[in-house]
């Protein structure tokens, strides 16, 4: 993790452009910025919206993150960035209602910490699952190493060289840094198509890119749904399927670091940075 004095150090102090300072972008401009390349975008409805602070004040710098966490903020805080590009909801819902929470400690102490340090949470979740091709998806593939293998059209899925189940578990857990996966399948079954719908994709949707793949990598999954559709075909024996659960926030963030290097060469001599939020279970 950088110091504040790194952090500030490689800004130089503001926007440079032909070796001359510039006034620096406002937050509203870094999200104009950012949405004017996302096809058809601005639409309604969307939950990219801001969630906290004020984006007419000018750009201090930008941390990317899957979630506005505690300690997201703090980090954001103690480096002086005022802008947090989160992927998920900031206050418990996907819409992030607040009705609910008012009286809540724990949602009014996070709103106090934004609030005195001037920081803004924008949600960038639809419009870079809009963009093209999809940014997590994307960051997925790169983080893998995975891009050669991905269909152009539908980069979810891959064909790679045969692998078995189990060494492909394991190649997933080191590369998604997971203490633990859970799994489906026989350990030595040859897989070579795999479905990557990291996050949460609906139950549906997973049995029926299943059709495709010998194994499906997710964020996450309904027990009573694509878990028992695989038991069923597993105890078929006839078309062997193979399941693999990240989790949601392990999966995705490969995503939103993806975000901070794209970020980068669009806003010269603006720190952009990206802050993994972490599995947020422990295993025993």
């Amino acid at each position: 993790m950088i110091t504040r004095r790194e952090f500030l150090a490689q800004s130089g102090g503001g926007i440079l452009m032909a070796g001359l300072p510039l006034k620096a972008p406002t937050i509203q401009d870094v999200i104009n910025l950012i949405t004017n390349e996302v096809p058809g975008a601005p639409w309604q409805p969307t939950v990219d919206t801001i969630k906290s602070g004020d984006p007419s004040q000018p750009v201090r710098g930008v941390v990317t993150t899957f979630l506005a966490t505690h300690r997201t903020i703090d980090y954001a805080a103690r480096h002086g960035v005022n802008l947090i590009i989160t992927h998920e909801p900031t206050y418990y819902n996907h819409l992030d209602e607040t009705d609910w929470l008012e009286q809540n400690p724990v949602y009014q102490k996070k709103r106090q910490m934004l609030e005195e340090n001037g920081i803004v949470v924008w949600r960038f979740h639809d419009y870079w699952h809009g963009y093209r091709p999809d940014g997590i998806a994307t960051g997925v593939l790169k983080h893998l190493g995975w891009e050669a293998y991905a269909d152009p059209e539908r980069p979810q899925l891959c064909r790679i060289p045969s692998i078995t189940l189990g060494e492909l578990s394991q190649f997933m857990k080191v590369r998604f840094g997971a203490k633990r996966l859970r799994v489906m399948g026989d350990a030595g079954m040859s897989c070579s198509s795999v479905g990557l719908l990291v996050g949460s994709a609906s139950g549906q949707r997973q049995i029926e890119m299943l059709s495709e793949v010998d194994v499906l990598v997710v964020g996450e999954v309904r027990e009573w749904e694509t878990t028992e559709f695989i038991r069923d075909a597993n105890w078929q024996a006839e078309q062997p399927k193979g399941l693999i659960v990240v989790g949601h926030a392990l999966s995705e963030e490969p995503g939103m670091a993806w975000l901070a290097e794209w970020l980068k060469p669009r806003l010269p001599g603006t720190i952009v940075v990206h802050q993994p939020c972490g599995d947020p279970f422990y295993f025993v």
